[in-house]
């Protein structure tokens, strides 16, 4: 048994939805898969495992930042995960991206120090698996969602960037910062696994709050329906 998800070998199926927040995690089980069953509490890293449209799937919290995702997602690995698509939230630093718009990830520049630390300093891109990818982007052209595709920022430290030095990488074609994508598409790529990650928009950086509640939910109902979708299409 793993330190952290401590989970039964089986009790993790091959397909993975990885939201950061517990909550969210709980919410999206509980909404989505039939006979949703815990197989994780400890460190409050919830795990469900169910089935969507008949196929076993489950959704496990990672925490936040790349190196409580990164243990997550290692440990899921173990446990016989072999899709594993990130669904969380993001701050915009493209003007043109408005509240509870999806960014479908097509790569994520590795701002954080954990694939730094696996990477032993080498320079690297990561990006997410092509399938993964092209299934999360059919996926939200088919269901008509506001969503761009592009690249992220992934970082370590929430507070410490300026919103000034966060849009000065929309210049490079950066569309939003996040906590955890580049970490997972490393991670994937070093275990021969599948990974991808679909966002919405929770504030634009330097906003003092998040967007409404209610807007917010609503892109996180369009994230989780366009990754469930996705992930299905995905061996």
């Amino acid at each position: 048994m793993p330190i952290h998800v401590r989970a039964e070998p089986g009790t993790v199926a091959p397909r993975v939805l990885l939201p950061g927040d517990p909550g969210r995690a709980e919410w999206i089980a509980r909404t989505y898969l039939e006979n949703p069953v815990p197989y994780n509490t400890h460190r409050g890293l919830l795990g469900y495992t169910g089935r969507y449209r008949g196929v076993p799937l489950s959704v496990q919290a990672t925490g936040m930042g790349a190196p409580s995702a990164s243990i997550v997602a290692e440990e899921l690995i173990q446990l016989g995960a072999r899709v594993l698509v990130r669904v969380g939230t993001c701050g915009a630093v493209d003007g043109a991206l408005q509240p509870a718009e999806l960014v479908v990830v097509q790569g994520a520049v590795p701002l954080e120090g954990t694939s730094r630390q696996y990477l032993r300093g080498l320079p690297y891109a990561p990006v997410p698996d092509v399938e993964v990818f092209l299934a999360l982007l059919r996926a939200a052209q088919a269901k008509g969602v506001p969503h761009r595709a592009g690249l992220v920022v992934t970082e370590d430290a929430f507070y410490a960037t300026t919103p000034e030095e966060a849009r000065a990488w929309a210049a490079y074609g950066v569309l939003a910062f996040e906590m955890e994508a580049s970490a997972l598409f490393l991670l994937a790529k070093m275990r021969r696994v599948r990974a991808g990650a679909v966002l919405a928009v929770s504030n634009r950086i330097g906003d003092p709050d998040l967007v409404p509640a209610e807007v917010l939910q609503e892109g996180v109902r369009r994230m989780t329906e366009v990754a469930l979708e996705a992930i299905l299409e995905v061996e």
